[in-house]
């Protein structure tokens, strides 16, 4: 199945494609297509995810996925949240949005915070039924940055169980245990029930 993916994030497409390409699916990035970043106006995950693949999926006449996803502290009644990726404001950069977060946070002893993904499959652009996913991956903001892989807030999310951060994971234990393999992984299992469900044509 071939899938537009309402992101340019190459990173995350790389994470993505590495969990669906051996389902056969073939995630093509909205770049590739002529696709603009859909506007992400909404204060839920959930609402921008369903945004952002409509968007792809009414210019593409492409099934969607599309992923909205973020750190929620606690400390700060879950922000940054929807705005994660913009936290430190324009230009984007993960340098920035962490060296934000860090000052923000400072010596605050509360230091509990979790990733949330929001993935949404639409069929087309005006799917009635998308289907929706969602996965949480909890763990603690580190008062300094560890790790080389991964991306965003990933070399400060500590895992006290792994004693690392997820900076510090390889890639395949990362696609096991975070927020967005979670989301995905419910999402396939959606989607197998739906064509269990479909009567044959």
């Amino acid at each position: 199945m071939k899938l537009v993916l309402a992101s340019n994030n190459t990173k995350k497409l790389k994470e993505l494609d590495a969990i669906l390409a051996p389902l056969g699916w073939q995630l093509v990035p909205q770049g590739e297509l002529g696709v603009p970043e859909a506007e992400e106006p909404h204060c839920t995950f959930v609402e921008n995810a369903l945004a952002k693949a409509r968007h792809a999926s009414l210019l593409t006449g492409l099934p969607a996925l599309a992923d909205d996803s973020g750190l929620c502290v606690d400390a700060f009644g879950g922000a940054p949240g929807v705005q994660s990726a913009r936290y430190a404001g324009e230009p984007r950069s993960d340098s920035r949005n962490n060296q934000k977060l860090l000052c923000e946070l400072g010596d605050n002893p509360q230091r509990t915070a979790h990733f949330v993904s929001l993935i949404v499959f639409v069929r087309h652009a005006d799917d009635p039924q998308p289907i929706i996913a969602e996965g949480e991956w909890h763990g603690e903001i580190l008062s300094a940055a560890r790790g080389d892989d991964g991306f965003g807030y990933d070399p400060l999310f500590y895992l006290r169980e792994l004693d690392r951060t997820a900076a510090e994971l390889d890639a395949a234990e990362k696609n096991r245990r975070s927020h967005r393999g979670q989301a995905l992984a419910r999402l396939v299992e959606r989607l197998q029930e739906r064509a269990r469900l479909s009567p044959p044509r």
